[in-house]
């Protein structure tokens, strides 16, 4: 497994790491000792970055994750968010980057985890109502007492992270970047580039859809988040089912998936990039660890930019309220 360092921290990371959110909600029934497998042959097979959140599952993915390091903590490098705030039953109460609310959700973090120092912490979302000078300068106070490592912050605007950057320095930006989803480029890219810090991608194979695997939201599961996602209704799926059509034509004259291709696009496109693509079974995080090994040539870089033109990609990444929560 190749590695890429974690911005300016000197960690080292795997090229690609797992997102564990599926793991727990958003995307219909799991089942945690599945899950546990999964993440185990994920750290034998190379990958030693780990990415969750408090609100996935209410919590419920950390204490999963838990489990998982039981014994395995110092070869992991281990990730957490905080900011999007959640009730006892799940019910979501908005955005909060108060400092004591960053203090008290980060012990909370710590305990579900069962680990003394988590390696990164990002904030979320960007709380508006807060000044993220005072949200950066409660994290920093974190890195003073110990209990984090580094700090990220995730779905920012350039200002805020340069605003933040000057507090305390950021060593990740978590954005969703994907063929279908690059509106980051030439913003955000380049300037976590010129900080220094590592831009992780989130949902890298588009919520699965850059697989080809869902074909019509039917076949999924109740409760599933992409039921109510824009790029998956109407019309939208249908012009953006034809993107997937001709990216399964590449890749198959390549002699590989579309989700690796997908990957390697991002991996062969920018150096400081470190995809994060989510999944349960070990197959899929077999296919995914081999997209490492793809090289992609300029020109077949520029013919997929061209097919994956922003305009060509039909709907908003989030419904609404979730695009409301971005670019703050």
């Amino acid at each position: 497994m190749d590695h890429r360092p974690l911005g300016r921290s000197g960690l080292s990371v795997s090229a690609i790491g797992l997102g564990c959110m599926g793991m727990s909600e958003f995307y219909g029934p799991s089942d945690d000792e599945q899950s546990l497998a999964t993440l185990a042959a994920a750290l034998d097979l190379g990958i030693n970055f780990f990415d969750t959140a408090d609100m996935y599952g209410s919590g419920q993915n950390e204490r999963l994750l838990s489990r998982f390091l039981k014994g395995r903590r110092d070869k992991v490098v281990l990730a957490t968010k905080f900011g999007l705030v959640r009730g006892p039953n799940g019910e979501r109460l908005g955005v909060s980057g108060a400092p004591d609310y960053v203090r008290s959700a980060c012990d909370a973090s710590l305990a579900r985890l069962g680990v003394d120092t988590i390696d990164l912490y990002y904030l979320h979302r960007v709380d508006p109502k807060t000044p993220i000078e005072d949200t950066v300068g409660a994290m920093k106070g974190l890195v003073e007492a110990g209990k984090v490592r580094f700090l990220g912050l995730s779905e920012c605007a350039v200002e805020t992270l340069k605003r933040a950057h000057k507090v305390h320095p950021i060593t990740a930006v978590q954005c969703e970047y994907s063929l279908w989803t690059r509106d980051h480029e030439g913003g955000m890219l380049a300037a976590s580039q010129e900080i220094g810090a590592a831009f992780v991608a989130y949902s890298p194979l588009g919520r699965s859809f850059l697989t080809g695997a869902v074909a019509s939201t039917d076949n999924l599961a109740e409760g599933d988040f992409r039921r109510a996602n824009p790029r998956f209704q109407g019309e939208a799926l249908v012009q953006n089912r034809r993107l997937v059509e001709a990216l399964a034509d590449f890749a198959a004259q390549k002699g590989v998936t579309s989700a690796q291709i997908a990957l390697a696009w991002i991996l062969n496109k920018q150096d400081h990039v470190v995809p994060i693509p989510g999944t349960r079974r070990e197959k899929y995080l077999r296919e995914n660890i081999a997209a490492t090994t793809i090289r992609l040539s300029g020109a077949e870089i520029a013919a997929l930019d061209t097919l994956f033109a922003p305009d060509k990609v039909a709907g908003p990444r989030y419904a609404p309220a979730g695009m409301a929560a971005l670019g703050h």
